[in-house]
């Protein structure tokens, strides 16, 4: 049976003279949509600044792009942070907490992945298995292994319903491709609005990941390829 409650990921930011910033994230069980409502509508949010090339949405019918809408209190919040300050990071969930000594952007970037991947993006839809099983300050490796992993998954559904599904991967650079459209737009946003450059560099940090995997999809994702065959 399909558990009813929300899923729910707290973050919390903790800084060396003692000041800390907690944000609290919840899913919808069942659609895996970020249930957050956001109070902030600022202009850099709308639909029509710096629309995604591989958006489709309707100027006259959308007023606001929901992956801006939905981090606009994150950029707010960190808007005079720098992305190299210190910090210790943690994410708790209902199985567990895990916390990371690191810098400002790494964590942004973890917590700004869940966001982006459940606000409804049809483009970012892709990734909301990923957000619901989420890795907090995944490696790029780890990030190449879940992507491929989630998205063959993927296909053996399809594939159980249709006959149709994709176990060569052909889509999944095509999805990809799209996803760093995405990624690149929010910069842009973020870039307009943002004095520092926390928010920015953790979407820039996500848009590394994208690229990285790519790459690796260029090359059959053979630097996977050894761990399945050890003696």
């Amino acid at each position: 049976m399909m558990d009813t409650s929300d899923i729910t990921f707290e973050y919390l930011f903790t800084f060396p003279d003692g000041t800390s910033k907690h944000f609290i994230l919840a899913l919808d069980p069942q659609t895996l949509l970020l249930k957050n409502k956001t109070v902030q509508e600022p202009d850099w949010a709308r639909l029509t600044t710096h629309q995604c090339q591989c958006c489709a949405r309707d100027p006259e019918t959308t007023t606001f792009c929901p992956v801006a809408l939905n981090i606009s209190h994150l950029v707010s919040s960190f808007i005079s942070i720098a992305s190299y300050e210190s910090c210790t990071v943690s994410c708790k969930t209902l199985e567990r907490t895990v916390s990371k000594k690191t810098i400002v952007q790494d964590g942004l970037s973890s917590i700004m992945g869940i966001i982006m991947a459940t606000s409804g993006c049809e483009t970012m839809n892709v990734l909301k298995p990923m957000a619901r099983f989420h890795l907090p300050f995944a490696t790029v490796d780890e990030s190449v292994f879940r992507t491929a992993s989630i998205y063959l998954l993927r296909q053996f559904f399809i594939d159980r319903e249709t006959g149709s599904g994709d176990f060569q991967l052909k889509y999944l650079k095509q999805q990809w491709s799209q996803i760093e459209q995405v990624n690149e737009g929010i910069l842009r946003r973020i870039k307009a609005a943002n004095k520092l450059d926390a928010d920015r560099n953790a979407i820039v940090v996500l848009n590394c990941l994208a690229q990285i995997l790519t790459m690796e999809l260029d090359e059959d994702l053979s630097s996977l390829k050894p761990i399945f065959f050890i003696n």
